[in-house]
C-alpha cells in the first residue's frame, strides 16, 4: 500500500476505543481516527470493506519459520497410524522426488497408533531407497532416522533409529545442514506467507543450538517486515544473552531448554512417567537459571526458558528467586521475562510466575490435541496429571501475563485454533473467555516481546490489523467461535486482508 492515508469504510470494527465504528483512517503506519463512515476524514485513498469484521491482527508467539515451511512442502505423517503406513509413507514419497536431497518428513504420533512400534534405521533405509530420512516426531524433541543419516553422524554409536535430545540435535543439524541458503529461505518465505495468510502480523522465532543455526536464525529475522510478517527473535542459549544481541534478537530464550518435551519423554517430571520408565531430565539447574538472567538484567535483555514439566518448572523459578536476591524482585519483573509452553505448573508455581511477572508463552492448541482423559497426555501422565495439564485459564485469573501461539509445525498456524481451545479447554475448570483468549492472541503477543502500542485499534496505535468474513456470525465483537444451545460449532472466520503498521502484507 503507497498511500500516505487510507479510510478502511464500510466494516465493523473491534475497538474499545469505539464499539460503533464503521470506518478507520490510517495514516503512516497509525490509526489516526475511528468512528462512523459519514464523518470520515478525507484521505488519498478508500477501502470498501463490505461489511467485513476488524480486528487487531494476530501474534503468534513461538514458531520455528524453516521448520514450518519444510513441513508445508516435506512428507506430512500426522496421519499414519503404524509403522508399516510410516514405511509406505516414505517409500512413495522417496519414489516421488528426484535426487538424494534427504527425506524430510514430520508428524508421526506413536501414541496414536494401535501398536506403538517404531521402525527402525534399517527398515527407514530400504523404505527410502537408500537416502538419508529425518522424520521429526510431531513435539519435534524426537525422531526417526535411517542407517545413513546415522552414518552420516559418527559421533552417534549403538542407536535403533529413535534419536533424543543432544543425539536428536546432532542428526538435526545434519540433516538441515543439507539445505541451500535458497532453500531455506523459501522455507521460511513460505512459513510467513502462510502466516500472513491466517491474519497473523508477527511471529516470535525461536532459535538457538539444537534447534537452528545462527544463519537459520539470522536469515528469518532479516524477512522481518519485508511484505512479510514481523519477526520478533529469540536466541535459546544458557550465558548467551550478549550473543542474542549480537544476533539482532529482542531476547535470549526461547528455546532455551530446560528439558524436552511430554511427546517424547522428556520432559522433566516429578514422577515417573505412566507408560515408560523414568522422569525426563532437566538440562538446567536453578543455579545456571538464575545466573542466566542476572545476565539478561544487567545487559538489558529480556530472558526465558523453556519449560514443560513440573520439575523443570520449579527449577527454573528457583533460578529466578535466587536471581531476585541479587538484583531485586522489581528489576527482574521490569525484563517480562518468559517461560515457554509451561504446561504442568501448579498453583504454587503460577503464584510465583506472578511474584517474578513471568510472561507464560504457551500453545492452548497442545490441550485441544493431546490432553483430556484418553489422549496422549493421559497415557504418557496418567489422567490425573493429564487433566491438571495446561491450565492455561488458571493462570490468566491468577494474573500471570499470557501470549499464545502454536509452536509451529508441532501444531498448525490457525490463531483462531487456539482462542477457541482456551475458551473450551478439555478440563472446563480452565475455561477462559473468549476475548480473553483472543487478546492474549493479539495484545499479549506485542507484550511479551516489548512491544506495548500494538494490539488494538485505537487513535494512536499502529495500524497493524486483520479483516475477516465471519460466516458463522459474531458474537460479543468477535467471530463466533462456541458451539451454541444447538450443539452447532459456527463455520471458521477467512482472512481477508492482513495489515502490518498500515502496509498490507496479505489480501485475499
Amino acid at each position: 500500500m503507497t498511500s500516505s492515508s487510507v479510510v478502511f469504510t464500510g466494516g465493523r470494527f473491534y475497538a474499545a476505543a469505539d464499539p460503533r465504528a464503521t470506518a478507520m483512517l490510517v495514516r503512516d503506519g497509525r490509526i489516526g481516527w475511528l468512528g462512523a463512515a459519514a464523518d470520515a476524514p478525507a484521505a488519498d485513498a478508500v477501502v470498501d470493506l463490505g461489511g467485513a469484521l476488524v480486528t487487531p491482527a494476530f501474534v503468534d508467539a513461538h514458531v520455528h519459520a524453516t521448520d514450518t515451511g519444510l513441513a508445508a512442502d516435506g512428507l506430512q505423517l500426522s496421519g499414519v497410524r503404524s509403522a508399516g503406513e510410516l514405511l509406505e509413507a516414505v517409500a512413495a514419497f522417496a519414489a516421488g522426488r528426484a535426487g538424494d536431497a534427504v527425506v524430510l518428513g514430520h508428524g508421526w504420533d506413536e501414541s496414536m497408533w494401535g501398536a506403538p512400534r517404531l521402525p527402525d534405521a534399517d527398515e527407514l533405509e530400504r523404505a527410502a531407497g537408500g537416502r538419508r530420512v529425518y522424520l521429526t516426531q510431531a513435539s519435534v524433541h524426537s525422531a526417526l532416522v535411517s542407517r545413513s543419516m546415522l552414518a552420516a553422524c559418527p559421533q552417534i554409536t549403538g542407536t535403533s533409529g529413535l534419536v533424543k535430545e543432544q543425539e536428536h540435535h546432532l542428526v538435526r543439524d545434519k540433516a538441515l545442514g543439507s539445505l541451500t541458503p535458497v532453500q531455506r529461505r523459501e522455507a521460511q518465505r513460505s512459513a510467513l506467507r502462510l502466516a500472513a495468510s491466517r491474519g497473523v502480523a508477527a511471529v516470535h522465532e525461536c532459535g538457538g543450538p539444537g534447534t537452528s543455526s545462527e544463519a537459520d536464525f539470522q536469515s528469518v529475522l532479516g524477512l522481518s517486515g519485508q511484505g512479510l510478517p514481523h519477526v520478533s527473535g529469540y536466541w535459546g542459549e544458557l550465558g548467551g544473552a550478549m550473543k542474542a544481541r549480537e544476533l539482532g534478537a529482542v531476547g535470549a530464550g526461547g528455546d532455551l531448554y530446560a528439558d524436552g518435551a511430554l511427546g517424547s519423554r522428556t520432559a522433566s517430571v516429578r514422577s515417573a512417567y505412566a507408560d515408560g520408565p523414568g522422569c525426563g531430565e532437566v538440562f538446567v539447574s536453578a543455579e545456571q537459571a538464575a545466573a542466566h538472567l542476572v545476565e539478561c538484567v544487567e545487559l538489558g535483555v529480556q530472558g526465558g526458558f523453556h519449560a514443560i514439566g513440573d520439575a523443570a518448572i520449579a527449577a527454573v523459578l528457583d533460578g529466578f528467586a535466587i536471581a531476585a536476591l541479587t538484583v531485586g524482585v522489581d528489576r527482574l519483573r521490569e525484563g517480562r521475562h518468559r517461560m515457554e509452553h509451561v504446561e504442568l505448573a501448579d498453583k504454587a508455581m503460577i503464584a510465583r510466575m506472578v511474584e517474578f511477572g513471568v510472561v507464560a508463552s504457551v500453545q492452548p492448541v497442545f490441550d485441544a490435541l493431546w490432553g483430556g482423559p484418553d489422549r496422549m497426555y493421559a497415557r504418557r501422565l496418567g489422567v490425573q496429571r493429564a487433566l491438571a495439564s495446561n491450565p492455561i485459564g488458571a493462570m490468566y485469573a491468577t494474573g500471570v501475563s499470557l501470549a499464545f501461539g502454536s509452536d509451529a509445525p508441532v501444531t498448525p498456524l490457525d490463531p483462531w485454533a487456539a482462542v477457541l481451545a482456551a475458551a473450551a479447554p478439555r478440563n472446563p475448570v480452565f475455561r477462559m473467555g473468549v476475548r480473553s483468549a483472543f487478546g492474549a492472541s493479539t495484545r499479549g503477543g506485542w507484550r511479551a516481546a516489548g512491544v506495548d502500542d500494538a494490539g488494538v485499534l485505537a487513535p494512536g496505535a499502529q495500524a497493524t490489523f486483520a479483516v475477516w468474513d465471519t460466516p458463522g456470525g459474531v458474537d460479543g465483537g468477535l467471530p463466533a467461535l462456541l458451539a451454541g444451545a444447538d450443539a452447532v460449532v459456527p463455520a471458521r472466520p477467512v482472512c481477508r486482508r492482513t495489515v502490518l503498521a498500515g502496509e498490507t502484507i496479505f489480501e485475499e
